[in-house]
C-alpha cells in the first residue's frame, strides 16, 4: 500500500490539483490529508486560486481514498460539504514495527506529544514546515504545506510506502528528503 501524504491545502484548488497529480503519478493507494482543508484561516494570507467549493469536489472525487483528520480551520460546517470523515483529531496507524499518531499539530503536537512508547512515529502538519526530527523518543515528521509553505519551505506532499517515507515538491516532483522508519 502506497500513500500520499499532504496537509494544510486552506482551499488552494491549485494545491489541491497538484497534490491530486502528485497522486496519480506516484500510483499511490491512498491519501492521508492533516487537515485544514478549505479555509485559510486569519493568521495566514490567502492562498493563490482561493476556492474551497472547487477543493471540495475535487477531493470529493476521491472520498473513497481519503483518510483525514481535523486541522484548526475545519469546522463541523465542512464536513457538510465533504464525502468523507473529517472531524477525527488524531488516527494511528503501524508503519514496520512502529505506532504512527497521525494528527494536524494543534492538539498534539511536538510542543505537546501524545502518549507514546520510544520509537513511535508523530505525523502531524499545521506548521507548514517539512520537518524529520526526533524528540524525546519520538520520530516527528511533517509533509509542510501544499498551499502556504513557510520558513522558506517549498509546497510539498510526502510519499509512504511500506516503511519508507519520502517529501516531494508540489510543483516539480523532485524528492526533498527521505527518511526510513
Amino acid at each position: 500500500m502506497k500513500y500520499l501524504i499532504a496537509s494544510d491545502i486552506h482551499g488552494s484548488a491549485s494545491a489541491c490539483e497538484h497534490v491530486l497529480r502528485l497522486f496519480e503519478r506516484e500510483g499511490c493507494d491512498r491519501l492521508i490529508l492533516l487537515g485544514d482543508l478549505l479555509y485559510h484561516g486569519p493568521r495566514n494570507p490567502l492562498p493563490d486560486a482561493y476556492d474551497p467549493p472547487k477543493v471540495a469536489q475535487m477531493l470529493n472525487e476521491k472520498a473513497h481514498l481519503i483518510h483525514a483528520v481535523r486541522g484548526n480551520c475545519d469546522a463541523e460546517v465542512d464536513q457538510m460539504v465533504l464525502h468523507f470523515p473529517v472531524l477525527a483529531d488524531y488516527a494511528l496507524m503501524p508503519v514496520g514495527t512502529r505506532q504512527m499518531f497521525i494528527t494536524h499539530g494543534h492538539v498534539y503536537g511536538p510542543t505537546c506529544p501524545p502518549p507514546h512508547c520510544p520509537g513511535d512515529i508523530l505525523l502531524f502538519g499545521h506548521i507548514h514546515v517539512q520537518k524529520c526530527e526526533e524528540q524525546d523518543g519520538l520520530t516527528l515528521l511533517n509533509p509542510g504545506s501544499a498551499a502556504i509553505p513557510k520558513e522558506g519551505s517549498k509546497k510539498a506532499a510526502m510519499t509512504l510506502e511500506n516503511t519508507l517515507f519520502r517529501w516531494l515538491d508540489l510543483e516539480n516532483g523532485e524528492e526533498l528528503m527521505r527518511w526510513e522508519s
